[in-house]
């Protein structure tokens, strides 16, 4: 069979698996935060976030460890970032008729997602500097010992949130609940996923080999669209049940979880590979401006309304632009 012909049953068949091992992850997640009495905050910023952020995880696995191509798991997980900062307020906040943030979310969950993206940032220019790929400007490795400097600083966020679980005062969850079945239910969630996830790369790969245009361009777009199903449907219920401030909470730790653990997870399992600074500064100045987009409307009242969900709407509208324009040749902004 022709590989262009591939590229939709991968498609196709990979959002399927996506969307139903995401819709028993929800489910399960859930459940697991009732039994041991997580505060709602903790539960969308760290259980959730980090369930539904799987899809992102996988990709960069098996984009690095697979295929040998960190820079698709890298543009899926930026793309997913700003998606996930743009694109699920925005559609949380027209279902809900308006979201309330909260000032946990835009001074605790908000400070420490800039932090995140200034570490990882960070981290690629030591790798730069450090390890540079000779003969090949703007290219270095990214070895163990770099990759575990976010994953640290993950390792931080998790003990902030550990404090305000214990903080935390809840009632305990009826005897219902079965722990072994949900355990059993997470993880076959998190198998779906995965299968889900490596159909979607191999679809972007080909996309890349059948157009000549690199495969990041359709990792950034498409695949980083899809990956991020799991963290929207949970943030428009979310909001429709007025939880605006668990639904950013969800979409906040989930990009803090991408950035920190998801990307750097390729790089812990093969041992090193190499970064193109070209390609991921561009990027990160994309995510960086969309964040502060983001955090300005947040801010404001501490209530998303339906025109700033338009304003980010629009600003997710001219990061495709600019994408395209990339894709043609246009622009050129995403060197080597």
């Amino acid at each position: 069979m022709h590989p262009a012909l591939l590229i939709p049953m991968f498609l196709v068949f990979g959002t399927a698996l996506v969307w139903k091992g995401s819709s028993v992850l929800e489910s399960a997640a859930e459940s697991l935060s009732r039994l041991y009495r997580l505060p709602p905050t903790v539960h969308g910023a760290l259980v959730v976030a980090v369930g539904s952020s799987f899809p992102e995880f996988s990709s960069t696995v098996l984009s690095t460890l697979l295929h040998g191509d960190f820079e698709l798991g890298l543009s899926v997980v930026v793309g997913s970032a700003i998606f996930n900062i743009l694109v699920i307020p925005a559609v949380s906040g027209f279902a809900g008729g308006g979201m309330r943030t909260g000032r946990d979310v835009v001074f605790k969950e908000g400070l420490f997602y800039f932090v995140s993206v200034a570490v990882l940032l960070l981290t690629f220019s030591l790798s730069v500097i450090y390890n540079p790929v000779e003969g090949v400007p703007l290219r270095g490795r990214m070895t163990r010992a770099l990759g575990l400097i976010p994953v640290l600083l993950y390792v931080l966020y998790i003990f902030i949130q550990q404090q305000d679980v214990r903080d935390h005062r809840a009632e305990p969850e009826p005897a219902s609940v079965r722990p072994l079945a949900e355990w059993a239910k997470l993880i076959t969630s998190l198998a779906l996923i995965l299968a889900g996830v490596e159909a979607l790369v191999r679809a972007a790969i080909s996309l890349g080999d059948v157009l000549g245009t690199p495969s990041f361009i359709w990792g950034v777009t498409i695949i980083a669209a899809v990956t991020s199903l799991p963290d929207t449907f949970v943030s428009v219920r979310l909001a429709r049940r007025d939880e605006g401030a668990v639904s950013l909470s969800n979409v906040l730790g989930s990009n803090i979880f991408d950035l920190l653990v998801a990307l750097p997870a390729g790089v812990l399992i093969a041992g090193a590979t190499t970064v193109n600074f070209g390609v991921a500064v561009p990027l990160m100045a994309a995510l960086t401006l969309s964040t502060i987009v983001l955090f300005a409307t947040m801010r404001t009242d501490l209530r998303l309304d339906n025109r700033e969900s338009m304003l980010l709407l629009g600003t997710y509208a001219l990061f495709l632009v600019w994408i395209v324009l990339e894709s043609v040749g246009v622009t050129g902004l995403t060197a080597g």
